[in-house]
């Protein structure tokens, strides 16, 4: 196969590309090269970018990975990838240990959608793909692997208007969002070791991430709230119920340790973690002394959690700067059972009332006088 030398031959080559995209792994970003230079309509520059990515693509092509067929109603399982300017997925069976591949989905982000944050692209790259394999998702059940809070982004309380778009276009499928593996497969585990080198670089490279946490006890349990606040300023925010009973310390821990481990998997490296509780920030600064066991024990895990990111500080701060993650963990508590149950809650600008009705002024007996006089 030749490198293009026209417009033509370009275009022809993008169209072949499209018509394999189901064998190719992350089609999308492999053509980009090509694409930028079909935008330059009136001169055709076939530079070394597009030379390198067509030497790439050949070698692909000459290895190219058997697909398989998946058995009616086995559950499948679903790999997803996110770069600056595209998105893929790799739909896979488990047999007898192995990882096979069945399909592969590539989309390249137009302006707007450059620019979502790296979360909202991991959902994007889910609602393509089971747009594209409806088939699929309609008579399997779909297991996500990441390691990205996707499935609480996706069902927190307060999201972006496309995000609830988004989650109610999944809710019709049965998916389940998978704590990601070992990746057995040497071309999966290419596939997601170049997704996660581009996750964390896009969404942590040197950048403040801000966590603010807060635990609850009640008579009705105990539960915890976290807000982790990206570098684009969005706001992640997650209500958990305790299924087991926690004092108000316990409770406080339990919630900075959740909060460290769902924001290192995001993708925080550079942390700034926030709490009222003066004795944990205390502690976990070493001011106090933790002498009971348990406390102790969550004292280790959080030295463990801190190397995990290149700085990390925790500040406290007044109860009333910490209002969101408080209201959360107090919604948490206040559940009896939530393992079930999926609340949605909606914003009413004004009240549903009726208009207030102007009384009417009499003037003789039995005579009405005219509203407007």
């Amino acid at each position: 196969m030749k490198a293009p030398t026209c417009i033509n031959e370009a275009q022809r080559l993008t169209g072949r590309i499209a018509a394999l995209s189901r064998f190719i792994s992350k089609s999308a970003e492999k053509s980009l090269p090509f694409f930028k230079t079909l935008r330059k309509a009136k001169t055709f520059e076939w530079g070394t970018p597009c030379q390198l990515a067509f030497e790439e693509l050949k070698a692909y092509l000459a290895r190219l990975p058997l697909l398989v067929k998946p058995s009616p109603g086995e559950a499948l399982y679903l790999y997803l990838s996110i770069a600056p300017q595209a998105v893929s997925s790799v739909l896979i069976r488990e047999e007898d240990g192995k990882q096979l591949p069945i399909y592969y989905v590539s989309k390249v982000l137009n302006g707007a959608e450059g620019r979502y944050t790296p979360i909202e692209k991991m959902a994007l790259a889910l609602v393509v793909t089971a747009r594209r394999l409806r088939p699929y998702f309609l008579s399997h059940p779909i297991g996500v692997k990441t390691n990205t809070p996707l499935k609480q982004t996706l069902g927190k309380l307060d999201i972006s208007g496309r995000l609830v778009k988004w989650a109610c276009k999944l809710s019709e499928y049965d998916i389940s969002y998978l704590l990601r593996t070992t990746i057995k497969a040497q071309a999966l585990a290419d596939f997601v070791s170049e997704m996660t080198k581009m996750t964390i670089k896009e969404a942590s490279q040197d950048q403040k991430w801000l966590l603010h946490v807060d635990g609850s006890s009640t008579a009705q349990g105990s539960g915890a709230g976290i807000v982790i606040t990206t570098p684009q300023g969005e706001d992640l925010e997650f209500a958990i119920k305790f299924g087991f009973k926690a004092s108000n310390n316990e409770a406080e821990y339990e919630a900075l340790v959740i909060g460290l481990r769902m924001a290192h998997e995001t993708g925080a490296k550079h942390l700034l973690a926030y709490s009222d509780s003066q004795l944990v920030v205390k502690q976990v600064e070493g001011t106090y002394e933790a002498k009971e066991e348990n406390m102790i024990q969550y004292l280790q895990q959080i030295a463990d959690l801190k190397t995990k990111f290149h700085h990390f500080q925790i500040i406290q701060i007044p109860r009333e700067e910490n209002a969101k993650a408080d209201s959360l963990s107090k919604l948490a508590s206040s559940l009896e059972d939530c393992r079930t149950r999926h609340i949605t809650i909606h914003y009413l600008p004004e009240a549903r009332t009726p208009l207030a009705v102007q009384p009417i002024t009499t003037g003789k007996t039995g005579e009405l006088l005219s509203l407007n006089g």
